[in-house]
């Protein structure tokens, strides 16, 4: 290893210096006492898991000193530090979050729901009011993918950007997101989470927005157990990204590289680099080098079994707090007694917030615990059941029992004693009840607005024509709308491949970016992960964003952040933060394997907390955005690919109807089989109608609509109720969206009940969509197929009528 060159003069300080130089030098001991004492609570089994931020307490000092208030921050799970120092979390609610204390006030963060050091702030209030950002230091929710951040922060730093420059920001409404876009978004990472491919997209996207954002790298040599040998080109970040450093005639990043434990450097080298972003609006990386991790990764190994006996003496000798500790020492700034005072100080407190903390969060369950004893030996007393003893003596022994461990006792008891009738019993099923319930509230809430702002709670306004409507391209109606949004809503941007100068390759958005503006209607790179990303950090920022998506195929770029960030955010946060992001984006029927494609099942299953609109016509999708801007939750609208040269009529009240969340619309009544479908492929069936009435079939046919919410009125259930038969079709693969459907109608439904015939689901093949006309027949449900499989249905409940066809 080579040998770390340190300075050695010596200055003057002056009192003030010297009483924040102290201040650090505990808050700094604070930090690693919480990652010492909370090992020790892994270890001795107090809390399930832990990863902390020992051996980066100076660095991200010097970061802190330079975040104010209005900044953000999109970081990972070492920054315990950084949110110390900017008063943003307290040791207790740290060890809450370690102890998983399932209450905002305890572990403000997340309310227990996230592992511990997964920061976030609280940034709308219980009616899904945004707090006034300029006056917080602001940090959007953590996640644990590695690298995950840097998309968000993309999104962060530029809406300061935006609010800048858009004059259409200017009011007085907008002040609580930005002040004069003076904003910096402060991005940390490991250095081996560089390796991931969303690390360069982001960087490649910083550079060519010119945004203010300033990435730190804590390069400590390992990802986990490997070396970062194995991780970066040449061993360094910096000198990969060296083609990255602006010059006088190029635009590019300001690159900068400081050593973890000198301190002096540190406070320079921040503070050059927030004057940069801040003023200049230029991203600028840190690469902060020689950085230490005194107790490996995390609680689950010891980093002894793969750090070589060089590497150990290094950490050892080259501790942050330690050089810090000598530094302070040779410029006489405080005795050794005093720093030892202070390191005594920083560790009485640590264990006072631990103590504090396993009190709140232990005490209601301890409360709880009593109660169930209580009632399990009282069922006892009634019933007889000498089992019920053996499990309220368990519980009573089990010191650190938790509401799984007494939730569990009393359901067992309840089931010992099915049968039997006693008041106790009465007594104990109600508080099982209860505390479903409550649990429920603590675990499962939040997934979506729960607010006043939901979409759900958008009232319907259908659209209206003249008598003699025009008729339109599909895609004309939506170009309309786009036009309406961008002029009732100053916040609205649009953004993605080929969005601005061409105005999207279905001219959607044509003419807009000349009548709005580059600002609002922009191009952006062939870069899915971080299109989104710019959406999801804007919108935390009060702007609201639709992040284009080329082609629905093209979704599997972008799908981590919608699964893991998008789609988590508010549950999360367990309400305290929403991203009301629109994704617009195209697919279904159209031509060959990467266009053409329909992969409902994978986002169903992939992004709840994220609504899936799925119009069947252009007026339909409309309508969806006009609801959805209307609303705080995130949203994926899928335009049919096939719909944009289709003639439609051009609705009178363009930009003010609104398509409804989670309501089926049944398009056409009938009395012999209902029909479900959504998207292109419901057309197909739509257009089997009058084929399928000479025939004497009368169907009721359904468009979903949206699946994510699915049928909130079970208008599905209710129809199958008088046609009792069930045809489900799309053109996802078998065992997607249409078995979703079906699970959804058979089972909350009780559409089971209804049935008269064997419900079916007609479904693409496993394959991706062949090329061409004949690609297309032979790869999804096609008029015929549909034909025949409802033909077929309804042969099996009435063969004289509906003589075989084969």
């Amino acid at each position: 290893m080579a040998q770390a060159k340190e300075k050695t003069t010596k200055k003057k300080f002056t009192a003030a210096q010297k009483k924040e130089i102290l201040a650090d030098f505990k808050l700094g001991w604070v930090s690693r006492h919480m990652s010492l004492i909370g090992r020790k609570e892994v270890l001795t089994g107090k809390a399930k898991f832990g990863i902390f931020g020992d051996g980066k307490e100076i660095p991200q000092i010097a970061l802190a000193k330079q975040f104010q208030d209005g900044d953000f921050r999109s970081g990972y799970y070492r920054d315990q530090t950084i949110m110390l120092a900017i008063d943003h979390v307290t040791p207790q609610q740290l060890f809450a979050q370690l102890y998983a204390h399932a209450d905002v006030e305890a572990d403000p963060s997340s309310a227990g729901r996230q592992m511990n050091s997964h920061f976030a702030s609280r940034l709308i209030d219980e009616e899904g009011n945004w707090v006034d950002q300029t006056k917080t230091k602001n940090t959007s929710s953590d996640i644990s993918p590695t690298a995950g951040q840097m998309a968000r922060l993309l999104g962060l730093a530029q809406a300061s950007k935006v609010y800048r420059n858009e004059k259409a920001l200017k009011g007085k409404e907008w002040k609580k997101f930005s002040n004069k876009g003076n904003e910096i978004a402060f991005g940390t990472i490991g250095d081996a989470s560089t390796s991931e491919g969303i690390f360069w997209e982001a960087i490649n996207a910083g550079g060519v927005l010119q945004i203010p954002m300033v990435v730190s790298v804590w390069d400590d040599g390992f990802g986990i157990s490997v070396a970062k040998k194995y991780q970066t080109t040449k061993e360094s970040i910096s000198e990969v990204l060296s083609g990255f450093q602006r010059t006088e005639d190029k635009d590019g990043y300001e690159i900068l590289t400081v050593k973890a434990w000198d301190y002096e450097a540190l406070i320079d080298t921040y503070e050059k680099a927030a004057k940069i972003a801040r003023e200049e609006h230029v991203p600028v990386l840190v690469h902060v080098q020689e950085v230490t991790q005194p107790q490996g990764h995390s609680t689950s190994g010891s980093h002894e079994r793969y750090k070589d006996e060089e590497r150990l003496k290094f950490e050892e000798e080259y501790c942050c707090l330690d050089r810090f500790r000598k530094w302070i020492l040779d410029n006489k700034i405080a005795t050794k007694k005093k720093l030892d005072e202070l390191e005594q100080e920083a560790q009485d407190e640590v264990n006072e917030a631990k103590t504090a903390a396993w009190k709140a969060f232990m005490d209601p369950i301890k409360e709880e615990k009593a109660k169930v004893i209580e009632l399990i030996n009282k069922l006892k007393e009634e019933s007889g059941v000498e089992k019920l003893g053996e499990y309220a003596k368990n519980l009573k022994n089990y010191p650190t029992a938790i509401r799984k461990d007494i939730l569990s006792a009393a359901r067992k008891s309840l089931v010992a004693t099915a049968g039997k009738k006693s008041s106790a019993r009465d007594e104990l099923t109600e508080w099982v009840s209860k505390s479903r319930e409550e649990n429920a509230e603590r675990y499962n809430s939040h997934l979506y607005s729960e607010t006043p702002k939901s979409p759900l709670n958008v009232e319907e306004v259908k659209p209206e024509y003249e008598d003699k409507p025009k008729r339109v391209d599909g895609r004309m109606v939506i170009r309309e709308n786009f036009d309406k949004l961008f002029e009732k809503h100053p916040n609205v941007l649009v953004f993605g491949e080929d969005s601005g100068k061409l105005g999207d390759v279905n001219k959607g958005l044509e003419g807009m970016q000349d009548k709005y503006g580059e600002i609002r209607v922009s191009d952006a790179g062939i870069r899915e992960a971080t299109i989104l990303g710019q959406g999801i950090g804007m919108s935390i920022r009060g702007l609201r964003p639709i992040a284009e998506i080329q082609y629905l195929d093209y979704l599997l770029y972008c799908f981590q952040g919608i699964s893991d960030d998008l789609a988590t955010i508010r549950y999360r946060t367990k309400g305290g933060q929403a991203a009301p992001l629109i994704i617009r984006t195209r697919g279904h029927r159209l031509e060959g394997i990467w266009h053409s494609g329909s992969p409902m099942g994978m986002i169903i299953n992939g992004a709840r907390g994220v609504h899936l609109c799925v119009p069947r016509n252009l007026t339909e999708a409309a309508g969806f955005y006009n609801t959805l801007m209307q609303g705080d939750d995130p949203a994926i609208i899928v335009e049919p690919l096939n719909g944009y040269r289709l003639k439609e009529n051009m609705p009178s009240n363009i930009g003010e109807f609104t398509t409804p969340l989670g309501k089926p619309e049944v398009v056409n009544e009938g009395t012999d089989i209902t029909v479900v479908s959504y998207g292109s492929t419901f057309n197909i069936v739509e257009s089997l109608i009058p084929q399928l009435e000479e025939v004497g079939i009368s169907v009721e046919l359904i468009d979903v609509r949206t699946l994510l919410p699915f049928d909130l009125d079970h208008v599905i259930g209710k129809s199958l109720r008088k046609t009792n038969r069930l045809l489900v079709v799309d053109e996802d693969v078998p065992g997607g969206a249409s078995a979703y459907i079906m699970q959804k109608v058979l089972e909350e439904q009780d559409g089971y009940f209804n049935l008269d015939s064997e419900p079916k689901c007609l479904a693409a093949h496993d394959h991706r969509p062949a090329y061409a006309s004949d690609g297309d027949y032979f790869s999804k449900p096609n008029a015929e197929d549909i034909f025949e499989s409802i033909y077929g249905i309804m042969r099996e409940a009435d063969p004289e009528n509906y003589p075989a066809i084969y």
